[in-house]
């Protein structure tokens, strides 16, 4: 059994069609045809069975499929590893990030590092908590940059960069906006503009509310960022946001305000698999971050 067999097999297996996968490999369909008969005829076993002009999988044919996807994944990344080991100047590094640390903290980071480490290439995957938590587990990332960091994942090695405060962003319009701070009580009878249930901005935002001793009235949701800041600024509510969301600029027809009671924070860090090791690459990166903002903290 061949490495070329396997991933003709799964190319085909995922377009249902030897042509479309023939061209996306850039190479003849009848090798591919052949191959793919040597695989079954090793195998003892039919793979492929015709449906009209496409072809679709057996039983034995879906299994073996995902058994061969898991075989070349766990071979591209021990190639991958081995070539990062070679030239850790020049391996890539995959990193997870949500919607909330796009706007500042991730281009200061990659830009800082891109300074020192000019020829690492860089996969970049943006998420919701839950995903990129799930994969760094599962290995589809290396790390990831969250907020607030974990406290209850046993699979996941946490490390905290800093903390910082959430504040309220409101409408110019609002009767509050000439404030420099408030009590969030302040905002008990205002509507609110939230990321939906089950996202951990909303989460923190709604667990504020209850702590100043009330429930927000909940009338518009957003899924990332622009779409809450956009909203506050049309004057459809108020929300709570992350102060490095709103870094040296607020949106057009808003105003950031310090929440004073209760002081409302979240952390932010960085996390890896407790059981898996960072390639040369990624360990470089990772000591690089927590080094760049320890030199923060000391000027600060």
């Amino acid at each position: 059994m061949e490495l070329r067999q396997l991933r003709y097999f799964i190319e085909v297996a995922e377009r249902e069609h030897v042509t479309s996968a023939a061209e996306h490999l850039h190479v003849a369909q009848s090798a591919i045809s052949l191959q793919i008969t040597k695989l079954e005829a090793e195998l003892g076993v039919t793979l492929f069975e015709r449906v009209g002009r496409n072809i679709k999988l057996t039983e034995i044919g879906k299994i073996f499929l995902t058994h061969a996807k898991s075989a070349i994944k766990a071979i591209d990344y021990a190639k991958e590893k081995i070539d990062e080991y070679l030239s850790p100047e020049s391996g890539t590094i995959k990193i997870g990030y949500p919607t909330s640390l796009a706007n500042h903290l991730l281009p200061t980071v990659i830009s800082a590092f891109k300074a020192k480490q000019p020829n690492v290439s860089y996969h970049l995957r943006q998420g919701s908590y839950a995903f990129l938590i799930e994969a760094v587990k599962n290995g589809d990332i290396g790390l990831a940059l969250l907020g607030p960091v974990p406290t209850n994942e046993l699979d996941l090695d946490t490390h905290i960069l800093f903390s910082e405060g959430i504040s309220a962003l409101v409408p110019s319009s609002h009767p509050l906006a000439e404030r420099e701070s408030l009590a969030l009580s302040d905002l008990r009878n205002d509507d609110f503009v939230l990321f939906p249930k089950g996202y951990v901005l909303h989460q923190i935002a709604f667990n504020a509310c209850e702590q100043a001793g009330f429930i927000p009235h909940i009338t518009a949701e957003g899924e990332d960022m622009d779409a809450i800041k956009g909203l506050v600024s049309a004057g459809i509510g108020v929300s709570l946001l992350p102060d490095g969301t709103l870094y040296n600029t607020t949106p057009p027809s808003t105003v950031k305000i310090k929440i004073d009671a209760p002081r409302v924070k979240r952390t932010v860090g960085i996390i890896t698999s407790k059981h898996r090791e960072l390639a040369p690459t990624e360990k470089v990166f990772y000591e690089f971050v927590k080094k760049f903002f320890s030199m923060l903290e000391q000027y600060q």
